[in-house]
């Protein structure tokens, strides 16, 4: 079912993000924790595509494994980023092929080691190329990404808006949205480009938190603010990652309650390959 189908449906839509492992062991845990994730019914998952497209093969591998083992509905990620137009046509086809109906065009993170973003000489310059790439084959729901606190290469939140927007118009289904801690920017974001004329699904992207570190590094490499009141709670299990991992679910749950209240139209959980927040979340939240 394609993503305008799922957001069409009464009630809340769940999905959850997944990261292609690195080795056989790991996509094996991954597929028992998919197995417990499909009780929560998720409308769908998704998998990550890497900084710089490096894990391209091993994405649309465990996107096709998902769809024809799981019984899962599945959106794959596609970057702009270190890939030509024939290369991302390519797997543009092998995706329709496998009958994938699902993507999220992004623009993409640079390679490691790489600080400044660079489209490929021969590739799309812009993640709205994408979406008009995809969007023209009739074949794709189309997502694109949001960010509450601004794009961290936007030169000003009006000119986010206005690319968003744009990519929208282009034939985008859906936005779902980077990790955000204060619902405050969630709903400042949806005001903004409901004055745009923006009418698609804005599904706010969820990070139950897992260990102190981790979401210091995420924040930093994706600038988002951590809130006062979550800095607070951080500091308290700083060096304790079992106590981290039961604050981030209480912390999520409240977040999520907030959202639900408000009307969203789903929750994207960032699961990290794990299934224990994700289930204790839905388990407070009474789904």
């Amino acid at each position: 079912m394609k993503l305008a189908d799922l957001y069409a449906r009464p009630g809340l839509t769940l999905s959850v993000e997944f990261f292609p492992p690195k080795t056989e062991k790991g996509e094996e845990n991954l597929f028992n924790e998919i197995e417990i994730i499909k009780r929560l019914n998720p409308g769908f998952c998704s998998v990550t595509y890497g900084a710089g497209g490096s894990t391209r093969e091993k994405t649309v591998e465990l996107v096709e494994a998902i769809h024809a083992e799981c019984g899962l509905e599945v959106m794959c990620h596609l970057t702009v980023v270190g890939q030509s137009k024939s290369d991302a046509r390519a797997i543009l086809n092998r995706l329709k092929e496998s009958k994938i109906e699902n993507l999220l065009a992004l623009g993409g993170d640079p390679p490691q080691g790489m600080s400044d973003w660079q489209p490929h000489p021969d590739g799309f310059s812009h993640a709205v190329e994408l979406v008009r790439e995809a969007a023209s084959m009739g074949d794709f729901s189309v997502a694109v990404a949001g960010f509450p606190e601004g794009h961290p290469r936007a030169a000003s939140r009006a000119l986010d808006i206005l690319y968003l927007k744009e990519k929208i118009d282009a034939g985008a289904d859906a936005v779902i949205t980077q990790l955000f801690f204060d619902n405050a920017d969630y709903f400042r974001f949806v005001e903004q480009l409901a004055k745009s004329g923006v009418k698609i699904p804005i599904v706010p992207g969820v990070l139950p938190i897992v260990s102190v570190p981790q979401v210091r590094r995420f924040t930093a490499l994706c600038r988002a603010k951590i809130p006062a009141k979550l800095e607070k709670e951080l500091l308290k299990v700083e060096s304790e990652d079992e106590a981290a991992v039961e604050m981030g679910i209480e912390y999520a749950s409240r977040q999520c309650e907030e959202l639900v209240r408000f009307g969203v139209a789903g929750l994207h959980f960032y699961s990290l390959n794990k299934s224990y927040s994700v289930q204790a979340i839905c388990k407070n939240l009474g789904l």
